[in-house]
C-alpha cells in the first residue's frame, strides 16, 4: 500500500490546482437582480411620508442596474475578445517556457514520489502550449499572405 500512499501524495499540487481552478470557477457572485427586485418590492412598501429613504433607496436601485448594464457591455466586448482571439507572442513564451520546466523537471531526481506524474503533465501541457502557439503562428502568418495578395492585385 505504501506505493497508493506515494502516487496520492505526488498528485496532491496537481489534484489542488484542479480543485482551485473548479472552485474558482463554481464560485457564483450575487444574484444583482434578484436584489434589485427585493428592493423595488421594499421601495414600494415605504411609506410615502419618508421620501428622503425613498429617494436614497431608488438612487441606489438605479446606480445597480446601471452597474448591471455596465458589466453586461464588459462581459460581452471580454466574450467578443475572446472569440476573436487568433494567438499572439505570449502563446510562443508559454511554449518556451513549459518545454524549459519539463526539461528542467526531467534533471531533478527521478526517485521523488511526484517526478513521473508531474513530468507526464508537463509533456501534455507543452504539447497544448505548442498547439496554442502554432496555430497563432499559423494565422499570423496566413494574414501576412493575405496581405501581400491583396497588395500586390492593387499595385
Amino acid at each position: 500500500m505504501p506505493g497508493f500512499a506515494e502516487l496520492a501524495l505526488g498528485a496532491a499540487p496537481i489534484a489542488g490546482g484542479a480543485l482551485l481552478g473548479v472552485a474558482a470557477g463554481g464560485l457564483k457572485p450575487p444574484d444583482v437582480r434578484a436584489v434589485i427586485l427585493k428592493d423595488m418590492e421594499l421601495l414600494d412598501r415605504i411609506p410615502d411620508d419618508e421620501p428622503e429613504l425613498k429617494a436614497r433607496l431608488k438612487e441606489s436601485i438605479d446606480q445597480r442596474i446601471n452597474d448591471l448594464i455596465v458589466a453586461t457591455q464588459r462581459t460581452r466586448e471580454l466574450r467578443l475578445a475572446a472569440a476573436s482571439y487568433e494567438g499572439n507572442w505570449r502563446d510562443i513564451v508559454v511554449f518556451i517556457c513549459a518545454v524549459l520546466f519539463t526539461i528542467i523537471w526531467w534533471n531533478v531526481s527521478h526517485s521523488r514520489s511526484n517526478w513521473l506524474l508531474l513530468f507526464i503533465v508537463m509533456i501534455v501541457l507543452s504539447i497544448l502550449a505548442g498547439i496554442f502557439a502554432a496555430r497563432g503562428i499559423v494565422r499570423a502568418l496566413g494574414h501576412v499572405l493575405r496581405d501581400r495578395r491583396n497588395a500586390a492585385k492593387g499595385e
